[in-house]
């Protein structure tokens, strides 16, 4: 089965052109020089999310280009679906019923990132709007957008622009397999493959909660055990449909609240494992997952905090990510490295699946992790989760590698339960004296 189509629409080269000594309106007083000033842009493309950058300054003064900008960086990343592409080839322009192109739309402001009672810290510098067409994006790649162009008013009739911001957006194809639990992962789903309405069974997942035989010994204090601060021995064993385990998400270290809390804290997180089959019969570990439950601010709920490391050997790990998901509405645990990649490269490796289905006997370690890796949608607390994993084609070379990011994301949504506050009960799936698990 063929991956989905995405792109992925990557701005960058960001520089911002001023004069020496800019109208108070720009956001300085007369006679500040520019180089005083830090400025930043908000970059939205459609009804995405809006990301924000640095936009480093080339300042004009006369024929001399001093501080000129930093080349090849990355600002922002947009990952758009069929779905996404569809609805931009639609969406209509302004003045026309006529499907018209994608927007990307940009605000300039002077002064420090940041945000007081809800209103931008920086001032406006000014907007701009740039039609980007999408059409063939999923093909091949390709530049939409490069050079100059102004932002704000002019300073009189004929004047030059008060500013002038510089930026590349290209698009890239990033084809992705999408997996979709058909059920919670505490209650053994089947995990399917999706490429648009068609859907296949790929794997299946067995949830256990610590041997039998712990679970007898467990049985003999329920009550001690049942008021404890504790969940542990979770785990969920990812089969292929002939039924051999292909990948393993285990909890190795209790999710325990702190003294005198009821909550997981940073300073002491539970943790996962995700292991892959070792070919002996055995397991070994790829990769480590560690959870705890942040306090949200005044007014704000709390979250999921989250670190993922790679194991690539023994006393070795390599950060991946660092992140939090809204504890009440959810959100997305992702892997993405795009960014740390320069705007000129595709950052595509170049070994990937050649075709449908086929999933060659190369190892995940041989590929180096670039650009988009995986994301999995993350229900908030209490809520039926059945996750979507998406897996970048270039980082799967075999089905257990694909199994391995399914177990990474089922562990991330159980985790969302192991955080909860122990004053909430869990519901009884995840009860560790489940008669069914006791069989």
């Amino acid at each position: 089965m063929d991956p989905c189509p995405f792109v992925r629409v990557l701005v960058g080269n960001l520089a911002l052109r001023m004069p020496v000594a800019p109208p108070a309106a720009a956001g300085a007083g007369a006679g500040v020089h520019p180089l005083t000033l830090e400025c930043y842009c908000e970059i939205r493309l459609g009804k995405m999310p809006c990301q924000t950058a640095t936009a480093p300054l080339v300042i004009a003064d006369g024929s001399e280009m001093v501080a000129p900008a930093s080349s090849g960086t990355v600002a922002a990343v947009f990952h758009l679906s069929k779905a996404e592409l569809e609805w931009f080839a639609r969406k209509p322009s302004l003045f026309s019923s006529k499907p018209g192109p994608a927007v990307l739309k940009v605000a300039v402001y002077a002064g420090r990132k940041g945000t007081s009672c809800g209103v931008s810290s920086g001032r406006l510098l000014g907007k701009a709007a740039i039609p980007i067409d999408l059409k063939g994006a999923e093909a091949k790649p390709a530049v939409l957008h490069g050079g100059w162009i102004s932002v704000g008013k002019r300073g009189g009739k004929g004047g030059s622009a008060a500013a002038e911001l510089s930026l590349t957006v290209r698009a890239e194809p990033d084809p992705r397999f999408v997996f979709e639990f058909d059920g919670e992962p505490e209650c053994s789903p089947q995990v399917l493959q999706v490429r648009g309405n068609m859907k296949q069974p790929m794997f299946t997942c067995k949830f256990g909660c610590r041997s039998n035989s712990d679970l007898r010994r467990s049985m003999v204090q329920p009550e001690r055990d049942a008021s404890g601060k504790e969940r542990k021995g979770w785990s969920v064993t990812v089969h292929d449909l002939s039924g051999s385990p292909v990948a393993l998400a285990s909890m190795v270290t209790p999710f325990v609240a702190s003294p005198g809390t009821d909550r997981v804290n940073s300073s002491s997180p539970g943790a996962w494992l995700i292991l892959r089959p070792a070919g002996d019969g055995s397991w070994e570990p790829w990769g480590r997952l560690e959870c705890w439950r942040e306090r949200g601010g005044p007014g704000a709920s709390d979250s999921l905090g989250y670190r993922f490391n790679l194991l690539p050997g023994v006393d070795h790990a390599v950060p991946l990510v660092e992140s939090s998901i809204g504890a009440s509405k959810g959100g997305k645990f992702a892997i993405d490295l795009t960014s740390t990649l320069p705007l000129s490269r595709g950052g595509t490796p170049g070994c990937s699946p050649r075709g449908s289905g086929d999933f060659s006997q190369c190892s995940l370690a041989s590929y180096s992790y670039r650009g988009f890796v995986m994301s999995a949608a993350v229900q908030g607390e209490g809520k039926c989760s059945k996750p979507t994993v998406e897996v970048g084609v270039a980082h799967v070379g075999c089905a257990e590698d694909a199994a391995a990011f399914v177990a990474l994301a089922a562990a991330v949504d159980l985790s969302m339960d192991a955080c909860r506050v122990f004053s909430h009960k869990l519901r009884k799936e995840l009860s560790h004296l489940r008669s069914d698990l006791l069989r």
